[in-house]
């Protein structure tokens, strides 16, 4: 009887993990939490190194057995790094090994395969080699990407942003709705395309601190944008903090690494807080104690100097000094740092005397650029974002005539070993004092977006390039094995540079350029012939009043990835509905989580009568679906749905259970 029993159990499991849709294995062969492991280097803070020299791994504990540490890339290696000391303690509960790196090792961005007693460690962006050191640092920059599984999408063209879609339809025929998820993809890998030396993140990478699949989303743009070549350094800013998440995913709160005679300093100004502790002010005077004659580097979240009443875009300040001008110096702070004089002097005394020519932060949402220059005549920059991923930020044109507007932007800052900075892309205007420019970074993500598909079936990509140039450079996507590029379904110039599987993940890097306009690149493991699936789930409010405007909710898949989707109205005779320069009116995704279905689209308010609601879905490869909704404005009766008959109806039955599962959700959502 307890045979019976147990072999009843057994099946019974059984049949629920093949409806869940596999065995779970009983133990990892890898590992992706570098917490587990180390200290640094982490996901945000590689190792650099050239051939021949070496590097340190910070490990966390001191009974970490370090078996093997390998190097890889999608191009080259396997490499394998010799193990040059012995387990030292390093107190703090870490311990150090220093690892060389091999003479003939290839100039490249590699992930790390640390095998140990635990297990093997993935570390992606891992170790950074270059050919030789580099006597100028071209820094990518982003800030405040606001990762988020949540809806926060704000809606761009040309140079316009708005929070608000029905303004900017009035300006635009073709509004992009732009998540977080897809601004940060885009924007880091356009600098991996463009010859940056490293990308530097500023802090706010995610939108809220406890959102795991957010890091993890952040985590895989990050493994990405190294794969294909360009190395992250990142800091946490006020919406990474507590950093619990934070520090277990992508990287420590605060660190250093050197990249030649280049010190990066990066630090932690908490969360409401706004300045970094003086526990960590003295730790980094210890850091610029040990790495004198380097050219330091120092990356915060919250800016030092920003007064808005005397100027919001920042100015110059030149002749004084910390020491003896301190009343005036401290009425151009920051309130927050402010708040905290002891620490706020300590560190531009630390500025003047270990002649600290760059400083990054963010946080305002809006690009800022302040020039201190000492009594000594040294040049000090204090540099200021704006939001890359973020919509929370003055609209342009802004929404009070008076206010300073800015858009979704990144930018190119660009050191030598000399000390010397500039932004060679932008300019900035200076009159008496003050600065006078609102847009002080490029329009990326703004005008260059990349809308990334990954599936069982294969990985496609949607280029959007409003640039006045096209874009050449490397990319790097994760496919299925077996997966190839469909050249009838690219139409990019392309080249595969090569293939690999890298810890049971398959990678392609190529070398594509995106031209002006919208593009494609498909890369799968055949032909789709499918159509997309929808459904509408509801309607908010589902009783529609006239010259009121609605929400339509509804679900959307495909088997590859949805290119274009978008509602059209038709009136009574026919004729497409206009609301401003937009008559095919975009799709919203509901949120960041990857391979989420479920869509919305925001509708202008429409006149008494009866219309036609279309929702169109067409896939990479032209295979389009189409659902329809009757609207009656002048009842108070329900409206009712009917799909298209024949070629084109996009209802099937697997989407129409999806969405009618999830009306419950959305119902409660919405009360």
């Amino acid at each position: 009887m307890m045979a019976r029993r147990l072999l009843a159990l057994l099946i019974a499991f059984a049949t629920a993990v093949s409806v869940l849709g596999g065995v779970p294995a009983l133990a990892q062969e890898y590992s992706t939490t570098y917490s587990e492991f180390l200290y640094q280097p982490a996901p945000v803070v590689p190792a650099f190194a050239v051939p021949g020299g070496n590097f340190t791994l910070y490990m966390k504990g001191n009974d970490l057995d370090v078996k093997g540490i390998e190097a890889v890339s999608i191009l080259h290696g396997p490499y394998q790094l010799p193990i040059l000391s012995a387990t030292t303690p390093a107190g703090n509960d870490l311990s150090t090994v220093v690892v060389g790196v091999p003479d003939d090792i290839a100039p490249d961005d590699y992930f790390l395969l640390i095998k140990t007693g635990k297990g093997t460690l993935v570390l992606p962006n891992g170790l950074k080699v270059f050919k030789e050191w580099p006597k100028t640092l071209k820094i990518a920059w982003v800030s405040d990407t606001h990762v988020t599984t949540g809806a926060k999408v704000g809606y761009v063209c040309e140079d316009y942003f708005q929070s608000d879609i029905y303004r900017l339809e009035e300006m635009c025929s073709n509004p992009i709705p732009l998540h977080s998820v897809v601004a940060t993809y885009s924007a880091y890998q356009y600098w991996a395309m463009n010859d940056a030396t490293i990308l530097v993140n500023t802090g706010d990478e995610v939108d809220t601190s406890g959102d795991a699949t957010a890091y993890n989303i952040i985590y895989d743009i990050t493994r990405l944008t190294s794969a294909s070549g360009l190395p992250i350094v990142g800091i946490k800013g006020n919406h990474d903090d507590p950093p619990t998440i934070y520090t277990q995913v992508i990287g420590p709160r605060y660190f250093y690494v050197t990249i030649g005679k280049f010190l990066i300093i990066g630090l932690d100004t908490g969360g409401d807080q706004g300045y970094p502790t003086m526990d960590q002010i003295e730790w980094m005077e210890k850091v610029l104690e040990e790495h004198k004659g380097y050219i330091p580097i120092v990356l915060y979240h919250h800016p030092y100097f920003f007064n808005p009443g005397w100027n919001y875009l920042g100015g110059v300040i030149e002749n004084l000094d910390p020491s003896t001008d301190w009343d005036e110096l401290k009425t151009l702070l920051r309130y927050s740092w402010a708040s905290e004089e002891e620490v706020a002097k300590r560190f531009l005394e630390d500025v003047v005397k270990y002649n600290i020519p760059l400083t990054m932060s963010g946080h305002i949402h809006h690009d800022m650029y302040w020039l201190y220059t000492d009594k000594n005549g040294n040049r000090h920059y204090f540099l200021t974002l704006t939001a890359t991923g973020a919509p929370d930020k003055e609209p342009n044109p802004p929404a009070n005539p008076s206010h300073s507007p800015t858009w979704y932007g990144s930018n190119l800052v660009i050191i030598d070993e000399n000390g010397n900075v500039e932004m060679p892309y932008v300019s900035v205007k200076i009159e008496g004092n003050k600065v006078k420019s609102d847009f002080m970074s490029v329009p990326v993500p703004q005008r260059f977006m990349i809308f990334r598909h990954e599936t069982d079936f294969g990985t496609a990509l949607k280029f959007f390039n409003d640039l006045d140039h096209s874009v050449t450079g490397p990319i790097a996507v994760q496919i299925p094995a077996n997966a190839e590029v469909d050249p009838d379904a690219t139409n990019v110039t392309y080249k595969v540079i090569a293939s690999r599987e890298i810890a049971d993940q398959y990678y392609m890097l190529l070398n594509v350029t995106i031209p002006q306009g919208v593009s494609q690149l498909v890369i799968d493991t055949g032909k789709d012939t499918e159509k997309p699936a929808v459904q509408i789930a509801y309607l908010q409010p589902s009783h529609l009043k006239p010259n009121s405007n609605f929400v339509v909710y509804f679900t959307a898949q495909d088997n590859l990835g949805i290119r274009d989707l978008y509602a059209v109205i038709y009136d009574s005779n026919g004729n497409p509905v206009k609301y401003g320069k937009v008559d095919r009116f975009p799709a919203e995704p509901s949120s960041g989580k990857p391979g989420d279905t479920f869509y919305v689209v925001q509708l202008p308010g429409l006149e008494s009568g009866k219309y036609r609601l279309e929702i169109v879905a067409e896939d990479f490869y032209g295979n389009k679906a189409i659902i329809t909704k009757e609207l009656d404005i002048a009842t108070s009766k329900s409206p009712t749905a009917t799909s298209t008959a024949g070629e084109e109806s996009g209802i099937c039955g697997p989407a129409a259970v999806v969405a009618l599962a999830v009306v419950p959700l959305l119902l409660r959502r919405r009360r």
